[in-house]
């Protein structure tokens, strides 16, 4: 039986009001074998789905309703994790009250968790490039339908700036949305590649939706192979979950 204990999880260090909730996995405190050791909480990349279901149960117990499990597809739909959804297919959700807790799994995009100050909206995204270039954060902040200048940002665990290096579709795709993401890129280890800051590229996103209080960040998944899983790193491996949901 999978039980995780409180050094298996990260706690965001945020000034968010006191019912809003936050929980960051680690690959620690799980049942799965390698290369998916230990707590793998996608259903989706090849794991024995007997260690997946002990380890999401084991989660469970520490959240005060099942999370709201996407079908991720580096899209922008979003949906309200407090209502049954038979179709989960999206990659960003909100709940308003505590019937819904919000989850994204990554194991290299970056997940960005978002609360307003009232304490009265949460919301869950999952930014890897394509859902970033795409307009998820934009769409998260849409349906939680506050000003974005009463929202705060944290970003959890992601590829790092000195590990995410990209081609020139990706650099184009985001300076034609703004010319000012040209410097979240240096030159890369040929012509055509460039090093990619997607951290950078989230708070440029954040911050013209009116989000400027950002915290997290710096935790790269590639470079930390003990805490961490990483698509990039190992490509066949398990997944981290970034969770926010609303407590009375």
């Amino acid at each position: 039986m999978s039980v995780i204990e409180a050094a298996d999880c990260l706690i965001p260090d945020w000034p968010a009001p006191a019912r809003v909730r936050a929980l960051q996995t680690t690959r620690s405190g799980g049942v799965s074998a390698a290369p998916y050791t230990s707590l793998n909480l996608g259903d989706h990349v090849g794991d024995d789905p007997l260690a997946v279901a002990a380890n999401r149960n084991a989660l469970a117990a520490l959240l005060p309703a099942g999370p709201l499990w996407l079908t991720q597809v580096h899209g922008t739909t979003v949906l309200d994790a407090g209502l049954p959804q038979p179709d989960p297919t999206a990659d960003a959700s909100i709940a308003r009250d505590t019937r819904g807790v919000c989850a994204i799994m990554t194991a290299d995009c970056l997940p960005v968790l978002l609360c307003n100050d009232a304490g009265s909206v949460v919301g869950a995204a999952h930014a890897g490039w394509r859902g970033l270039a795409g307009g998820v954060l934009e769409a998260t902040v849409v349906a939680m339908a506050v000003p974005g200048d009463t929202l705060m940002a944290w970003l959890g665990p992601t590829i790092g700036r000195d590990a995410f290096e990209v081609g020139d579709d990706v650099r184009d795709a985001f300076i034609a949305h703004d010319s000012a993401a040209a410097s979240a890129f240096r030159p890369g280890r040929a012509p055509g590649k460039h090093w990619a800051d997607i951290e950078l590229l989230a708070k440029q996103r954040l911050a013209a939706l009116g989000i400027t209080r950002v915290y997290g960040g710096g935790l790269c998944t590639v470079s930390d192979a003990e805490r961490w899983f990483s698509y990039r790193r190992d490509h066949r491996t398990g997944r981290m979950a970034s969770l926010i949901w609303l407590q009375d």
